[in-house]
């Protein structure tokens, strides 16, 4: 597996099990939301509120900036893509449980009700290069921090 992809998938499965990301568009700050995913797909799905200034600031696939940083914070990213609007009713059916329900009083029927999809493209993923061994390398004047760290970082494709 190449390094590009070894980070990847090191992405992928880390929002997957946390689902918490920070989402944001020209003008509207990040913003913590829960992350949806509908199987194996590679777009990153938010329930909210039509009247919330993100939804409202979508209207059609709009540059958007996802930043991420694992609850370990052993892995954290930038993520560039396009946000928008995406109601398919049957998406919505296969995302919902009982965390997004208890937003919405009238249920999936709710008028408030708006589901985002965001299409990652291009990231920056970084490894924690924290480690004790590099901590044991640093007080011994062994290797290079700054060489130790490239291996830590990587811009990657993520469509």
């Amino acid at each position: 597996m190449s390094n590009d992809q070894d980070f990847a998938k090191k992405f992928w499965d880390s929002i997957r099990s946390d689902m918490t990301a920070m989402i944001g568009v020209a003008g509207v700050h990040p913003r913590p939301m829960t992350a949806q995913f509908d199987g194996d797909r590679k777009a990153i799905y938010f329930f909210t509120a039509k009247d919330t200034e993100l939804a409202e600031s979508v209207s059609g696939p709009t540059d958007a900036s996802l930043v991420y940083a694992s609850k370990g914070h052993d892995l954290f990213a930038t993520v560039k893509g396009k946000l928008q609007i995406d109601n398919d009713r049957a998406v919505i059916d296969r995302l919902w449980n009982r965390f997004v329900a208890a937003w919405f009083e009238q249920g999936k029927d709710d008028p408030k009700l708006c589901l985002l999809r965001f299409e990652p493209a291009e990231a920056e993923i970084w490894k924690d290069a924290s480690s004790v061994v590099a901590g044991v390398k640093m007080f011994l004047g062994m290797g290079d921090p700054k060489e130790d760290y490239k291996a830590s970082v990587a811009q990657v494709t993520l469509k």
